[in-house]
């Protein structure tokens, strides 16, 4: 008997954890074909760390997001797993975040959690290049020995076969019993791969789906329930060919779908399709997708400086003609009370060449965009983090090390002068934001949000049934969330 035990993976390309779910443990399911158990490292945290005792938050608590995550095989996790022949462990974080409801795995973790076990034992996802939860590391170095192999070749099928693999991949979701937004892949490889610290271009050459392929997973995701789904799985959605076509066909073949988002965005690119193609691309996301989207610019830093000494794949001129290109069509309020298509921005601290000059131009670009009155859903600042192969773990230079000290005052002032205005800007007090679900509990209040691409928290006060959804009018403001209450 196979079983999967998904320990969620996120990567610069490709997000699946919860609520998300990846791509790999529906190829892998797909391309093992036949009777495959679903389970999540919150059902062996359930059995190896908790003893099948379901912990209810009390209410000065915190939910519980290390077993938040359970499948419907959680409770006979250990009949399940004393019967398995082979256990296909997927793993590995490239771009260390913070996750509202779930925790991923690591390998500290999960090697005493699997001790004991007979079967055979094969690790793949991103953690074959390295993982990391923490910026400013180098990747998570711990043994290997518990597994008894490490397949690179079931993170990366040939897009010759992977469909097949992905349609038959779809049964998982009845071994789930939460919504899950589907990440969907359309192409991997970066065409300009030369960012200092970015592993895509390691893992794969550029190669696109075509169309159909990716038209037949969705159908069969479709089929089995999903309705939430985002084009994720790709360094820039404006680089694959027909990409306006694809989601026009999306839509027309899944109609009820709730919500179709994308992720990643080259600024280039869409400085292309804005001055060769007349903006083709950004209207088509406008029109077939739903409200709420995001492009994620992986612009790194507004520092000439920096861009040159890490190869950076955007000049700050060419990011920052992008964020008015797509805020001039993208701007406009949807249904579900936010803006149809607006950027988003990665800021990445570490890098060679930084100085305090560097925050400097930051602040200058970002505060330009604010004064000009643009809107920018997000701005997601990390540090560095450090995996073999990379140019920047090759020679990461001084400032990772010597620049440690700057980097909370300098997030404290991004989060302080422009997350928090633009925030005020992009959800005015009294707004209506539609279809929040309830997710968990901090105490006495509960965190909500929209099922997205990068969904915009909301607190609540009070313990609202989780799992729900609600319409909430904004009542304040935070530094990167907002807080609200039900519409009656």
């Amino acid at each position: 008997m196979n079983t999967i035990l998904d320990c969620y993976t996120d990567e610069p390309a490709g997000l699946g954890v919860p609520p998300y779910l990846g791509t790999y443990p529906r190829y892998i399911a797909g391309y093992l074909g036949g009777e495959v158990n679903y389970l999540t490292i919150d059902d062996l945290r359930f059995w190896k760390k908790y003893n099948f005792r379901r912990k209810v938050p009390k209410a000065s608590e915190k939910s519980d997001i290390y077993t938040y995550n359970l499948t419907n095989n959680a409770d006979r996790v250990k009949e399940i797993l004393e019967k398995t022949d082979t256990l296909f462990v997927i793993l590995g974080v490239h771009v260390p975040g913070k996750y509202l409801s779930a925790m991923p795995g690591t390998l500290h973790e999960l090697a005493p959690l699997l001790e004991g076990l007979s079967c055979r034992k094969i690790l793949t996802g991103p953690a074959v290049f390295g993982t990391q939860l923490h910026g400013g590391k180098t990747f998570e170095k711990a043994s290997l020995e518990v597994f008894d192999k490490v397949d690179p070749s079931l993170y990366g099928f040939s897009y010759e076969t992977v469909t097949d693999f992905a349609v038959r991949g779809a049964s998982l979701l009845s071994q789930i019993p939460d919504l899950r937004m589907m990440e969907i892949e359309t192409g991997k490889g970066c065409d300009i791969g030369r960012c200092s610290f970015c592993t895509e271009p390691l893992k794969s050459r550029v190669e696109f789906r075509k169309n159909e392929d990716i038209l037949r997973e969705i159908a069969s995701l479709y089929a089995a329930g999903a309705r939430y789904f985002r084009l994720g799985k790709q360094t820039c959605f404006y680089t694959i060919p027909f990409a306006a076509e694809l989601l026009k066909s999306i839509r027309e073949s899944c109609p009820g779908i709730k919500v179709l988002h994308i992720d990643n965005c080259n600024p280039v690119k869409v400085m292309i399709d804005h001055k060769k193609n007349g903006d083709r691309i950004t209207k088509a996301i406008v029109q077939y997708c739903t409200s709420g989207n995001v492009a994620a610019f992986g612009i790194e830093s507004f520092d000439l400086a920096v861009v040159r000494d890490n190869t950076l794949n955007t000049l700050p001129q060419v990011g920052y003609d992008a964020i008015k290109a797509i805020n001039h069509l993208g701007s406009e309020r949807g249904p579900d009370g936010l803006p149809r298509f607006i950027p988003g921005i990665n800021i990445i601290f570490g890098l060679r060449g930084e100085t305090k000059k560097t925050h400097e131009e930051n602040m200058r670009w970002l505060k330009k965009a604010y004064d000009e009155g643009l809107f920018l859903r997000r701005i997601n600042i990390r540090k560095a983090a450090l995996f073999e192969g990379t140019s920047l773990h090759k020679d990461p230079g001084k400032a990772m090390r010597k620049n440690q000290r700057w980097y909370w005052k300098w997030r404290n002032d991004i989060r302080q002068h422009i997350d928090f205005p633009m925030l005020q800007r992009l959800v005015p007090k009294g707004s209506v934001i539609r279809e929040c679900y309830a997710e968990i509990y901090d105490g006495n209040t509960t965190f909500c949000r929209q099922f997205g691409t990068y969904p915009l928290i909301v607190g609540v006060k009070g313990r609202l049934p989780l799992k729900e959804f609600f319409d909430l009018k904004v009542t304040g403001h935070m530094l990167r969330s907002v807080t609200g209450e039900v519409v009656q």
